[in-house]
């Protein structure tokens, strides 16, 4: 059996596939943040929006070219004035959502003992203990998300 190079691999699937530099699915990042006593940081999402009234984590779209991680300081720094170093962020998971669009999330961690969240949006936003955030009306994903989180 001979091996294949990537690029012919890519190249076979791309004229049996008909693959086009349309994008099929929107890279969307989050974060979950937890202080000095363990609660994390949840949001709610404005009602003129997709599960609109409904919580999340924080966070939002990865830009074109962007590293996710980098969007996601972006993201909280617009959104809720926190500086974050990339570095600090870990991995959490992911989670996917079919539709018109199909979103995959990709959930980080971080710790931040004193963060200060400011609603830059206007959005509501609280700490919450893990019991207590699974008992919020919670975007799918970001319930799926919150399921997979150890205290």
């Amino acid at each position: 059996m001979r091996e294949n190079s990537q690029p012919e691999v890519n190249a076979k699937w791309a004229g049996i596939l008909n693959v086009e530099n349309i994008p099929t699915w929107l890279p969307v990042v989050a974060l979950a943040l937890r202080d000095g006593a363990g609660r994390l940081l949840l949001q709610q999402r404005a009602a003129d929006k997709h599960h609109g009234g409904l919580w999340e984590f924080p966070g939002g779209k990865v830009e074109v070219s962007e590293k996710p991680r980098l969007a996601l300081v972006r993201e909280i720094d617009e959104e809720l004035g926190l500086v974050l170093d990339p570095d600090r962020l870990e991995p959490a998971g992911f989670a996917e959502e079919e539709g018109a669009r199909h979103i995959v999330l990709f959930l980080y961690s971080a710790n931040s003992p004193n963060a200060e969240p400011v609603a830059m949006d206007g959005q509501q936003w609280g700490w919450f203990q893990l019991d207590e955030a699974s008992q919020l009306p919670l975007a799918p994903m970001d319930r799926e998300l919150l399921a997979r989180l150890s205290p």
